[in-house]
């Protein structure tokens, strides 16, 4: 699918409809999934899935060991793929889900993109920005606010996590 950035937004409320509706918990799973790929890459098992009219368009894992690129988080990551699909750096209409809250780069780069929803499973209490330590996703002075939900498969993200670092120390 590529749409130029005139249209794209008109072409997305009219896209092709070819696979069943994903649902959170799928869309979860398949962060998860790539959570775990990135682990098997020696990189922090953080993945991410980008849903757009119920249809997965995007997944994205931490890649930044492997690219040498501090922004390669998971969230970039599956922007840059679901943008790339679209032709279009503004992603109204579309949900991400990811396996921990988003740091304070990733949540900004959400509100630039326009996201309408954000589905996280494990919170961060170490840097994640939609509430934790920063309230990035939803500041009531910026220009563009989203639905979150936390703790869809919280615990397996969370256990995932652990065990990684556990593994390194």
């Amino acid at each position: 699918m590529t749409f130029s950035r005139s249209d794209a937004a008109d072409e997305r409320s009219v896209l092709p409809y070819h696979s069943p509706m994903v649902s959170d918990l799928e869309a979860m799973q398949a962060a998860l999934a790539e959570a775990r790929k990135a682990a098997e890459a020696g990189e922090v098992p953080i993945g991410a899935a980008m849903v757009c009219r119920g249809e997965m368009i995007a997944r994205g894992q931490n890649s930044v060991i492997r690219t040498s690129d501090p922004t390669a988080h998971a969230e970039i990551v599956a922007l840059r793929q679901a943008a790339r699909t679209f032709g279009n750096y503004r992603l109204g209409g579309c949900t991400l889900y990811v396996t921990l809250e988003p740091c304070a780069m990733c949540a900004g780069a959400l509100i630039q993109s326009r996201l309408d929803r954000l589905v996280f499973a494990a919170a961060d209490p170490k840097a994640g920005a939609c509430g934790s330590v920063l309230s990035v996703i939803n500041h009531p002075q910026l220009n563009h606010q989203m639905h979150v939900e936390q703790g869809i498969l919280a615990d397996q993200s969370g256990e995932l996590l652990r065990s990684f670092f556990r593994d390194r120390r």
